[in-house]
């Protein structure tokens, strides 16, 4: 005899797998066309061309992914696949990710979007993605086995949802998670204020950029995934020095940099932003000649369940020249540089220096 719970846990499955298979031959054809990144420079932020109006964000070695109109809803593409991913010249990593790189693309959405995002999967095994930090329907929260069936190798699942609070996110599989994620599967999304928010100022420069971290052997190109805090590269956006690009900015450019991370010791990152929230000078953990020459602001508004993953720094160009932006993480210290760029009227010229120290 079949119980009344049996019933329901059957029935869900079953419509699960209906909407996982869904996506017939045919509706296959009227999917946006995935676009594919082969470069891991930074991108320019991709100006919308339709929807409403938003100041995008700069993802360091990195870029946003496109979408299409569709009777009103952003459509977007994404292509779960094994990349092979430049971490700095001449080192190169066989990584999983989406559209052609790891991480994947920012996606970026206004406040009140309703987003549709058609999930392509080409890696040798089935995943799913979960959409950390948004408020959904449960059945497009991206878990296997749990939320949704597995999205099997070949196949496409939809998901639709309204992006309905502003913030800095990300997405990221629920499904074989510990080996994906340590592959590199993850990317950033943004969903910007559709007015001005009392939270979160308006600046003329965005950066985001994801903290992740790799078990690489010298001489090998395939993370191991097993690791879980002896890693010996630490990366954003997996880049490593020479390889990470300058932040470039105007003097007297308002600059909010967005960070997550999904892979660094959360212990590690919460004394972190511990010590920058208590200290605005930022010279022992954060950064060094910050204090003299960037005004630093703090907020953790824009994700309140995920404090750890996703602060927003806010900075204020005050002085032409560069700052460097520092982890201390293990001993090594990675750096970045923060360059205010020169007006047309001071015709200044800048070097795209990066400084990694033991």
């Amino acid at each position: 005899m079949t119980s009344r719970r049996d019933f329901f846990k059957f029935a869900g499955i079953a419509g699960g797998a209906v909407a996982a298979s869904a996506v017939s031959r045919v509706a296959m054809a009227g999917l946006p066309e995935p676009v594919i990144q082969g470069s891991a420079q930074t991108m320019a932020p991709l100006v919308p061309n339709s929807g409403r109006p938003y100041n995008p964000v700069v993802t360091l070695n990195g870029w946003t992914l496109p979408w299409r109109m569709n009777q009103g809803v952003k459509e977007f593409h994404l292509v779960a696949e094994p990349v092979v991913r430049e971490m700095a010249p001449g080192f190169k990593a066989h990584l999983w990710g989406y559209n052609g790189q790891s991480p994947g693309p920012t996606i970026e959405v206004v406040e009140g979007d309703r987003v549709r995002i058609f999930v392509t999967n080409k890696l040798p095994e089935h995943t799913s993605i979960h959409w950390h930090g948004q408020r959904l329907p449960s059945g497009m929260d991206g878990v296997a086995g749990l939320t949704q069936p597995a999205i099997q190798p070949g196949k496409t699942f939809v998901y639709e949802f309204v992006a309905r609070r502003p913030g800095t996110f990300m997405y990221h599989p629920h499904a074989d998670e510990m080996t994906q994620m340590a592959m590199g599967m993850m990317g950033f999304w943004v969903t910007h204020p559709k007015s001005r928010h009392p939270l979160i100022d308006e600046v003329q420069r965005d950066f985001c950029f994801l903290l992740n971290a790799f078990d690489i052997d010298p001489g090998s190109y395939t993370p191991k995934t097993m690791t879980m805090l002896d890693f010996n590269l630490w990366a954003w956006n997996s880049r490593i020095f020479p390889g990470i690009e300058s932040l470039n900015v105007r003097l007297n450019d308002k600059v909010r940099i967005r960070l997550q991370s999904a892979q660094f010791p959360h212990g590690l990152f919460a004394a972190l932003l511990l010590a920058i929230e208590q200290d605005l000078g930022l010279v022992s953990l954060l950064a060094t000649a910050c204090a003299s020459r960037l005004a630093l602001l703090l907020t953790f508004a824009l994700l309140p369940h995920g404090l750890l993953f996703a602060p927003s720094i806010e900075l204020g160009a005050v002085e032409f020249g560069e700052c460097v932006l520092l982890f201390l993480c293990f001993g090594l210290r990675i750096e970045s540089i923060v360059a205010p760029v020169a007006s047309q009227a001071q015709g200044g010229q800048l070097d795209d220096a990066i400084h990694v120290r033991q």
